[in-house]
């Protein structure tokens, strides 16, 4: 039986998600980490994650394909932070049907699962910034061991939200796909979102 009142994080067991989920447990706020544990080292961060916060945490080990799993995970919820994705442009370009599945219609299935519940649950996404396309209009220069823009001001503030959507790649066009329906979705149904699209 899940806890009452608790955050859900979907893809909670990778990198942002389980740093998240630690933050939050240390507020001493109950989190249920949902995630289907394909990417390989994410079992150590729930390992981590479960010696610090046993008395707060639960695992839901699923994925986000499966519309029952994502109903079931959200049912106490209070909010939630969408995580679970497949990541990588490389992966994306070998298996574009898995990329969709995962990122568009994973979304999807959580939106929809949010709005039978005909609650107002806040949600975050992490988007990409590559729903702009390829950026190649931005200079970049090298800084130690990463790049990043020449411009100041985009280097601080990064890529304006009045760029043009351009989708480039299988994973941009999923990731933008799922950062469109999470639009309309606050727009038609008032569903209370919020997205980043990160680099």
């Amino acid at each position: 039986m899940k806890p009452r009142g608790y955050t859900l994080i979907t893809g909670g067991a990778g990198f942002i998600g389980s740093n998240l989920a630690h933050r939050l447990m240390e507020q001493n706020k109950p989190v249920l980490i949902f995630d289907s544990v394909a990417r390989p080292g994410v079992e150590k961060n729930l390992r981590w994650l479960q010696e610090q916060h046993a008395a707060l945490m639960e695992v839901q080990i699923a994925d986000i394909r499966n519309r029952d799993a994502i109903q079931e995970a959200l049912r106490h919820a209070t909010a939630v932070y969408h995580f679970a994705a497949q990541v990588a442009v490389t992966t994306s370009m070998i298996n574009p049907t898995d990329d969709f599945e995962i990122n568009a219609q994973g979304t999807l299935n959580l939106l929809e699962a949010m709005r039978s519940q005909g609650k107002q649950i806040p949600l975050l996404f992490t988007s990409t910034n590559k729903v702009y396309g390829d950026l190649d209009d931005i200079p970049l220069r090298e800084n130690g061991t990463r790049y990043e823009p020449v411009d100041e001001h985009t280097r601080q503030r990064g890529i304006s939200e009045s760029r043009p959507l351009s989708f480039h790649s299988p994973y941009g066009c999923s990731k933008g796909a799922a950062d469109q329906y999470i639009l309309d979705y606050a727009h038609t149904y008032n569903l209370p979102a919020t997205l980043f699209r990160i680099k």
